[in-house]
C-alpha cells in the first residue's frame, strides 16, 4: 500500500482484544503506523491505562477523548427531541453515539495526516455501516480498513496471535454476550439470548433492578424542560451528563427502562437484543408528554411521521446526511415551546406520567372542563357537526341512489 515512509491510519481503540490486536495486524499487513484513539461516550472505565497499553503495544500515538458532553448536546439531545424510537420501541443508544465517534475520528485523521481510518466493526453488523458511511460524508478522501472483516479470527486465535507477536492484552473471562454500553444505554445480544423463544437470563441485565426486587412504594421524578432539553430534575439544575447519570440512578432502582426487542437490521435480518435505558425511557416518555401539553394537533401528527423518519436514518447510519439535517432543522423549530415540568411515578418496572405544567400549555381547563365555569360555545357544535359530515353526507345521498 505505501513505500518509503508508513501512511498514517487513525484506529478507533477501545483497548480490548481486538483492537489491541488489530494495532499489531495493521502494521504487518498494511505496513501502517497506527495512531491509537480511544472515544469516551459513557462506556465503563478501563481497568488500566489504555492510551500507555497502546504505546506499549506498537502506536506511534495514542489519546483518549472524553466526548460524553459533545455526545449528549449533538447527539442524545437532537434525538431526544425528536423522540427517537427505532419502530417505537429502541431509544437508538447505540446507533447515535457512533456519528460521535465518526466525527472524532476524522478530526485527528485530518489533524495528524492520516490517509486510513480502521474500526472493529464486523460484516454482519449494523456499526460498519455507520461508520463507514459516516466517515465517507465527511471526508470522502480517507481509506477505511476493517480488520474484524477481513481476518476472520476466533477469539483464541486472536489470543494466541497476540501471545506471538507480544501484543500485551488483559484478557477477561469470557462474556457469553455481545455488549455495548454509553451514556445513553447498554445494548445486550448473543449467547441464550439469540432463542427468541427464552426470557433473557438474570445475567443479561446489569443496570437495572428486578423490577419484582424493585421497592414496593413508588417514586416519583420531576423533570424540568426549555425548549426541549432536559434542564433539571426534582428541582436542580444539572448539565446534560449529569442529567442523565442521575435519571440513570433513579430509573434504574425503580426496575425502569429494560426492553426485550426484535429488531430489523440494516442488512437484511432480524436480530434479538435486550436494551437498558432507563435515563432515555423516562427522559422520552417526559418530553413526549410535554408535547401533548404544548404542541397543536396538526403539528404533533405530523412530527410522529417525521419522528419515524429520522428514526430510521439514524439506525441506518445517514446521520450526516441532508434529510437527517434537514428533519432536525423542522423538530428544532417545534420545540420553541416545548418548556415547562413533568411528574412522573415509577414503581416496579412501569413509569407513568402523572403530572405536567407549561407556561405554555394549550390545555384551557375553561374549554376542558364539564363542571362550573365551562367557556365552551355548546351552540357552535350543531353547525360545525353539519359542515363536518357534510361529505360523508353527500355522498351516501349519492351512493344510495346507485
Amino acid at each position: 500500500m505505501t513505500s518509503g515512509k508508513r501512511e498514517k491510519i487513525v484506529l478507533a481503540y477501545s483497548g480490548g482484544l481486538d483492537t489491541s490486536v488489530a494495532i499489531r495486524w495493521l502494521q504487518e499487513k498494511y505496513n501502517l503506523d497506527v495512531i491509537a484513539v480511544g472515544i469516551n461516550v459513557g462506556q465503563p472505565p478501563s481497568s488500566d491505562d489504555i492510551v500507555a497499553r497502546a504505546l506499549r503495544n506498537g502506536a506511534i500515538k495514542a489519546e483518549f477523548i472524553d466526548a460524553k458532553e459533545e455526545f449528549v448536546n449533538d447527539g442524545i439531545w437532537p434525538s431526544l427531541k425528536a423522540n427517537a424510537m427505532y419502530e417505537d420501541v429502541y431509544p437508538l443508544c447505540t446507533a447515535i453515539a457512533r456519528p460521535i465517534i465518526v466525527r472524532n475520528l476524522v478530526q485527528i485523521a485530518q489533524r495528524e495526516g492520516a490517509k486510513y481510518i480502521a474500526h472493529g466493526c464486523t460484516a454482519k453488523g449494523n456499526d460498519q455501516v455507520r461508520f463507514d458511511v459516516g466517515i465517507v460524508s465527511l471526508d470522502p478522501s480517507i481509506g477505511i480498513i476493517g480488520p474484524m472483516r477481513e481476518w476472520v479470527m476466533t477469539r483464541e486465535e486472536e489470543i494466541d496471535y497476540a501471545q506471538k507477536n507480544g501484543v500485551e492484552i488483559i484478557v477477561k473471562k469470557e462474556n457469553p454476550f455481545s455488549v455495548d454500553e454509553n451514556l445513553w444505554g447498554r445494548s445486550c445480544e448473543c449467547g441464550v439470548i439469540e432463542d427468541a423463544w427464552q426470557e433473557p437470563p438474570k445475567e443479561a441485565w446489569a443496570w437495572t433492578v428486578e423490577p419484582t426486587e424493585a421497592p414496593n412504594e413508588p417514586e416519583y421524578v420531576e423533570i424540568q424542560f426549555e425548549k426541549g432539553i432536559p434542564v433539571a430534575v426534582n428541582g436542580k439544575k444539572m448539565d446534560g451528563v449529569q442529567l442523565i447519570e442521575e435519571v440513570n440512578r433513579i430509573a434504574a432502582r425503580n426496575g425502569v427502562g429494560r426492553i426485550d426487542h426484535v429488531e430489523d437490521r440494516l442488512v437484511g435480518i432480524k436480530s434479538r437484543e435486550t436494551y437498558e435505558c432507563p435515563a432515555a425511557m423516562v427522559l422520552t416518555q417526559a418530553h413526549r408528554s410535554l408535547e401533548f401539553l404544548t404542541l397543536q394537533k396538526d403539528v404533533l401528527e405530523f412530527k410522529k411521521i417525521v419522528e419515524q423518519r429520522y428514526s430510521q436514518l439514524v439506525y441506518n447510519g445517514l446521520w450526516f446526511g441532508t434529510l437527517r439535517e434537514s428533519i432536525a432543522a423542522f423538530v428544532d423549530k417545534t420545540q420553541e415551546f416545548v418548556t415547562g415540568t413533568v411528574r412522573i411515578k415509577l414503581l416496579k418496572g412501569s413509569l407513568m406520567v402523572v403530572g405536567r405544567k407549561s407556561p405554555y400549555s394549550l390545555y384551557d381547563e375553561g374549554l376542558a372542563t364539564y363542571a362550573k365555569g365551562d367557556e365552551f360555545d355548546h351552540k357552535s357544535a350543531l353547525g360545525f357537526i353539519y359542515c363536518w359530515g357534510l361529505p360523508n353526507k353527500t355522498a351516501a345521498k349519492v351512493h344510495k341512489k346507485k
